[in-house]
């Protein structure tokens, strides 16, 4: 492996704003604020917009939206292929 052209590779964590959560785990990502986390340590904070504890997939309430009959409206037009 050369040296020198790797990105530091240490603990960060990322902080989830919408569902007030935060895990710490190892990354290549840096930022300048930090936290001090539940061991006492200080470590760099990433804020996300969602993770698996916000997302609607993982929380159970992604719905699949149909507007306007769109499958329907394909499945009419290319035909339905059923094999």
């Amino acid at each position: 492996m050369k040296k020198d052209i790797h990105p530091s590779y240490g603990p960060v964590v990322f902080r989830d704003r919408a569902a007030n959560h935060a895990f710490l785990t190892r990354s290549t990502m840096t930022s300048e604020k930090t936290i001090e986390w539940e061991d006492g340590h200080t470590y760099p904070v990433v804020d996300v917009e969602i993770s698996n504890v916000s997302h609607p997939f993982y929380t159970g309430t992604a719905r699949v939206l149909d507007t306007a009959g769109r499958v329907e409206k394909f499945e009419k037009r290319y035909g339905k292929k059923r094999g």
